[in-house]
């Protein structure tokens, strides 16, 4: 383990910061702006090293500038009279101040840095007796201020130090951010806590934007506007779409969820419970509709604004920021050609600086370096693309997905792999567990059909996003329909990860903010199945999710169940497992209209994205015995992790 070695920290006033920062025409080059432009080659700073074209901690962490200041803003969201500001927490070193260099900003923007905390270890800001920043949470500014960097902290609008109140993801919280950024390219003014005007005059201008979950949603958000001055963002199992992440295809995942949200992590004040109670207005859990309100909320329709490179990570077992969030934003970005980088790991809602802390930081500063200090370290000529593919075991690619076209398997009664005639009928049992649908797989369940493969006869890598097209007949106007992808066979499978007692350092530590943090540990269970993916829909949303169209009872329609996104290789001997079943009380919000549906075999196929081999149909069923060990479990989106 290693030892913090603390420093006293020197805190600086903002008066004083007016006084000692010194413009000058030492100044790294401005990245440009275009989305496929190369930063361009900057002079050399104290902080560069031309040689290994890599930034160095030479600067005095513990003679860091600390200074908080209020960006103004032109919304009145709490409607007290008064413009909304924005509190920004700013750590940068003192010495490029003094002879005249500027540098780029690497910004966390947040709601959780009063409520909740951030990082595995829930760590908040802290202030002095003044009021200004001691703390920066995580390891960005002890480790980045050394080299040359401002680490930013943003309370975003309505929580925290700022006034106003937020609107979850909408429109006003990411302009809370852009503001932000106007003000470091002095197009935007501040003041200090004493009402003293304060320019960023330190700045390049360059931003960076970083952050897990609500962060890196917000980091989303603000690429989608394209603001200027903003040259990469590094979202950590962020949201694409605030709609997916409340529902899938009509069926939410819980109700009232957004004025939850904003009552989680936002100000308590009878104003913000009005502007919480109209966001319970508009959100339509009891139609399950895409209206304006998600669209508001929805990045991807806005990915041919972003201007900033996008270094993506994502787990692959993450059931609170499900998978299609990652894959319909890279997929988005890719369409427009922004330059990118994708990490996907085993876990589910885990920072890789948990779970794989050397390589990632590593990573992370060769990734800042170019886009930021415009150093031509070569980290765009890396493969674009590293997965996890077993517990440690990581692999790059040129690409992802790495099948665009998924191929149809047919279903049989009871088999998947071979065309089958006739129908099979599933009635609606909203008290069926996953644990009850994915055990004794080549039993008859009521409420459940199941279509199983034959063992793979060679290894199977799944890259993309199955799912599943059902011609159905329903005795009712609409049914949610479930779906999921298993696979049965004896393996040791990632189950999470547990914080140790042991530490590493990142960085410089001082008396008030160290660098260490705790390593976790892997976990892996034996087991005798694992799901692949998860799927639902509200039947009725299957064409439209603005205008859907109720089912014609006793007539005929297809519909396509979207899994999540998946790449995992499926070892050679393994069954492949199809489960559909209607309602989930247990993973979606209670919605069971009691139906009953019959499914056309004929006309219902798996789509499944395979690089190799075939999933083919069994002569024979032979019983596959499953052995519950871990009941699942659903993540309770109403204790979110930060």
């Amino acid at each position: 383990m290693t030892t913090v070695r603390a420093r006293v920290t020197i805190l600086v006033s903002s008066a004083v910061l007016s006084i000692t920062t010194i413009t000058g025409p030492a100044v790294a080059a401005p990245v440009p702006d275009g989305p496929l432009a190369a930063p361009a080659a900057p002079s050399v700073p104290q902080h560069v090293d031309a040689r290994t074209k890599s930034t160095q901690p030479v600067y005095d962490y513990g003679a860091a500038i600390r200074e908080s200041v209020y960006v103004d803003t032109t919304m009145d969201t709490d409607s007290d009279g008064k413009d909304d500001v924005i509190a920004v927490d700013i750590v940068r070193p003192s010495e490029p101040a003094l002879t005249g260099v500027k540098i780029p900003v690497i910004m966390d923007a947040s709601p959780y840095y009063s409520c909740c905390g951030r990082g595995n270890e829930s760590e908040k800001k802290t202030y002095d007796s003044d009021g200004v920043i001691q703390k920066m949470p995580l390891f960005y500014d002890n480790y980045f201020v050394p080299r040359g960097y401002a680490m930013v902290g943003v309370d975003i609008l309505g929580t925290g130090r700022s006034t106003g109140c937020g609107d979850v993801g909408g429109r006003d919280e990411i302009q809370s951010v852009v503001d932000v950024i106007d003000w470091l390219n002095g197009r935007n003014t501040a003041h200090t806590a004493d009402g003293q005007a304060v320019k960023a005059t330190w700045t390049t201008g360059a931003v960076g934007m970083i952050g897990k979950s609500y962060d890196g949603t917000l980091a989303n958000g603000v690429a989608a506007t394209g603001v200027k001055g903003l040259k990469t963002i590094v979202p950590i199992s962020a949201i694409s779409s605030w709609y997916d992440y409340t529902r899938s295809g009509g069926v939410p995942y819980s109700d009232d969820y957004m004025p939850w949200l904003g009552g989680y992590v936002g100000h308590d004040s009878p104003a913000c419970e009005d502007v919480r109670g109209e966001l319970g207005d508009n959100d339509d859990d009891d139609t399950g509709n895409y209206t304006a309100f998600w669209s508001e909320r929805d990045y991807t329709k806005n990915a041919s604004k972003v201007k900033a490179s996008v270094f993506m990570t994502h787990g692959l077992s993450d059931y609170n920021v499900q998978t299609n969030h990652f894959s319909q934003w890279w997929s988005a970005l890719s369409r427009n050609n922004v330059p990118r980088k994708l990490w996907l790991g085993l876990e589910d809602h885990v920072d890789p600086f948990e779970f794989r802390r050397d390589q990632w930081v590593d990573e992370l500063h060769k990734w800042f370096d170019y886009w930021l200090q415009g150093l031509q370290n070569g980290v765009m000529k890396e493969p674009a693309v590293s997965i996890e593919t077993s517990p440690d075991v990581w692999r790059n690619y040129k690409t992802w997905p790495a099948v665009n076209r998924p191929a149809s398997v047919p279903l049989s009664a009871g088999k998947l792999g071979a065309a089958g005639k006739g129908s099979l009928m599933i009635t609606d049992d909203p008290d069926l567990t996953e644990d009850d649908i994915v055990a004794d797989p080549t039993e008859v369940i009521a409420g459940r059909q199941m279509f199983l493969s034959a063992p793979l006869t060679a290894p199977m890598r799944i890259s993309g996003t199955p799912s599943v097209t059902l011609r159905v007949k329903s005795d009712s106007a609409t049914t949610p329909i479930t779906a999921r992808l298993i696979e049965y066979g004896d393996a040791e499978r990632y189950s999470g990860i547990r914080t140790t007692d042991d530490s590493t350092c990142e960085g410089s530590s001082t008396e008030y903010d160290d660098s260490c943090y705790f390593t976790v540990d892997k976990l892996t269970t034996q087991s005798d199945h694992g799901i692949v993916s998860r799927g639902w829909i509200d039947a009725a949303h299957s064409n439209s999710l603005s205008n859907p169209t109720p089912l014609t009872p006793g007539k005929w329609t297809t519909v396509n169940v979207p899994l999540r996104a998946q790449d995992q290789v499926i070892p050679k001997g393994r069954v492949l497992g199809l489960a559909v079943t209607l309602s989930d009380t247990e993973w979606t919000s209670p919605n069971d209209t009691g139906a009953s549906i019959d499914i056309d075999l004929a006309g219902s196929k798996l789509n499944v994205p395979v690089t190799s081999g075939k999933i083919t149909a069994p002569a024979q069923i032979h019983p596959i015995d499953v052995d519950i060990t871990t009941p699942s479990q659903r993540p309770n989106l109403h204790d979110p992790k930060n």
